[in-house]
């Protein structure tokens, strides 16, 4: 497994990608995309050597990180690129890695599966096996 991207929670989506660029100098990689199933909206963010950073804002008062974005955002996931999602699931599962959310498509991965996970020390993590990001600019 590798690190695909870190994700971050912004109460303004534009506001958010202005700030990365000002701040530290990444680029939008991505159109922002509405992700119907978690209720936000994402875009990725590029740096040339860097890792990606997906900014996410909650598209309505019933997403799951509205009140994080509310109370300001902030570090939200780090997101893994596995080879096999079930085989990563199930190695996950038996290190008793909690699985909130069973692999459904992801807007932002055209489609492709996304799975959410709960770990130690408070680490969400996404887990993915595709190179895949839709709406690339």
């Amino acid at each position: 497994m590798i690190i695909d991207h870190i994700g971050i929670v912004v109460k303004n989506i534009e506001k958010g990608i202005e700030h990365w660029k000002s701040v530290f100098g990444y680029s939008q990689m991505t159109k922002i995309v509405t992700n119907s199933r978690q209720k936000v909206k994402v875009v990725f963010l590029s740096k040339e050597n860097s890792t990606l950073i997906k900014l996410i804002e909650p598209s309505s008062e019933d997403s799951t990180i509205f009140m994080y974005a509310r109370k300001g955002g902030g570090l939200h996931h780090l997101c893994f690129k596995c080879d096999n999602m079930q085989e990563q699931l199930d190695l996950f599962e038996s290190q008793r890695i909690r699985i909130l959310s069973e692999p459904q498509p992801g807007e932002a991965f055209d489609n492709e599966n996304i799975a959410f996970l709960y770990a130690k020390h408070g680490l969400n993590i996404e887990l993915i096996d595709t190179d895949r990001k839709a709406s690339m600019l």
